[in-house]
């Protein structure tokens, strides 16, 4: 019993607490409303009266940012009485300069959505003003009406008639009853309609202050730019890398090989035994050579890849690592990813094994990779001295912008002492 009576009391409140709320924003509408109607049917209309000299197009920029300014407030009455109600979409930046800068502005969906918002809430705020003043009053002078409705009937001139004597009520104990009972519709009915009023307002606010399937759409081409950016910024940055690395050492390597097996050639008749030194250091820098393309062929996806699979390309870059490297890869035995995500993969865990080969100071390392529901999970953590870190024009800054590319995102953690772990999440839908 005592149960029953606090969840009363507190449903009780609740309702108190949220027609409060509901009365509050509805009757504080139509203020707002006039006032940002005014401003902005002024800002446009002055703007195209203006128009036909330039100085009409910084006053309609002044009318859209006044715009946005109203619907951030309108956004937050939202969120105060309908909770997580309104997010607050995203609007264009302004980018580049001159008149294209600012043209962006003009073309910025979201800020005629909100001109448009405050152009419509106008007469919506009458109707709902005006339906929750009639409520409430109703409500508050009916009830007690057969309290002061003699002291009403002598102020008033004789020829004057309220509503139930227009209906053909003279009597005043039925005017009483009447009234009673509208005001009592009127006080059970309010919370429904209050709730509905606002219902109307926060749709419309949801529409167009803040729409979230337009939001999510604006996030996701978003997203999708920063990756196709990231991407082909990662592929010119190996692309350079590779470039260089073949001209400091493959390509000088064999001019070398080149002038000294020129040098031999001019020699073998004259001085065989001066040629041989010669033909013995082309011999060395041929194998060097070769060494360094198989080094740089490593950040090119190599046949094995393509042939056998991620697993077998992983397990034949853990055994040329100069760790110890323990590959626990939890895919099925014939399971093949997307290409795309393969080569990711791949290149990520190559680059990560150079990276402790050069600078971890480590003796071991494990790498997991597993699937997660639509993901690919990439976890690659060595016992070196840590401190490692991201920055431009580093392998790791390259990680990041690879796994980015890929629509995925990667982490390092390495405090100093040790160990690094990097984690990488790919998409693989």
């Amino acid at each position: 019993m005592t149960t029953t009576t606090a969840s009363t009391a507190s449903l009780r409140r609740t309702w108190l607490r949220r027609g409060g709320a509901e009365t509050v924003y509805l009757l504080t509408s139509l203020p707002v409303a006039i006032v940002s109607f005014t401003v902005l049917v002024t800002g446009l209309s002055l703007a195209g009266g203006l128009m036909i000299t330039l100085v009409g197009l910084p006053v309609l920029l002044l009318a859209l940012y006044a715009a946005r300014g109203f619907a951030a407030v309108e956004r937050t009455r939202l969120t105060w009485v309908a909770g997580a109600a309104a997010t607050t979409p995203r609007y264009r930046g302004r980018s580049g300069q001159g008149a294209k800068a600012w043209l962006r502005l003009l073309a910025d969906r979201q800020a005629w959505l909100d001109v448009a918002h405050a152009l419509l809430v106008f007469p919506l705020a009458i109707f709902t003003w005006s339906l929750t003043v009639t409520w409430w009053s109703v409500a508050l002078f009916g009830l007690p009406w057969p309290l002061f409705g003699h002291a009403l009937d002598r102020a008033n001139s004789p020829d004057s008639q309220d509503l139930p004597q227009l209906l053909g009520i003279d009597s005043y104990a039925h005017r009483s009853l009447f009234y009673v009972g509208l005001g009592l519709f009127c006080l059970i009915t309010l919370p429904f309609v209050l709730r509905g009023l606002t219902a109307v307002h926060v749709a419309l606010g949801r529409g167009l202050l803040a729409n979230s399937r337009v939001a999510a759409l604006q996030a996701r081409v978003e997203t999708l730019t920063a990756s196709r950016d990231a991407a082909a910024e990662a592929e010119a940055t190996a692309l350079r890398r590779l470039e260089r690395d073949l001209h400091d050492g493959p390509q000088q390597r064999l001019v070398r090989i080149a002038m000294d097996l020129g040098i031999a050639q001019r020699r073998l008749e004259a001085d065989q035994e001066g040629a041989k030194p010669l033909l013995d250091g082309a011999l060395d820098q041929t194998r060097e050579a070769i060494a360094e393309v198989r080094a740089l062929s490593r950040g090119i996806a190599p046949p094995i890849l393509a042939d056998r699979g991620l697993t077998a390309a992983l397990a034949a870059v853990a055994a040329r690592a100069t760790v110890r490297v323990d590959l626990d890869v939890r895919l099925g035995d014939d399971e093949r990813l997307p290409a795309v995500v393969e080569n990711g993969v791949y290149f990520i865990v190559a680059e990560a094994l150079t990276n402790v080969a050069k600078h971890a100071n480590a003796t071991a390392c494990s790498i997991v990779v597993r699937r997660e529901r639509r993901d690919i999970a990439v976890d690659i953590t060595d016992n070196g001295g840590g401190g490692a870190h991201v920055s431009k024009g580093h392998g790791l800054a390259g990680l990041q912008k690879r796994a980015a590319g890929l629509g995925g995102a990667l982490t390092i953690s390495s405090p100093p002492g040790g160990p690094t772990k990097i984690s990488a999440v790919l998409p693989c839908a």
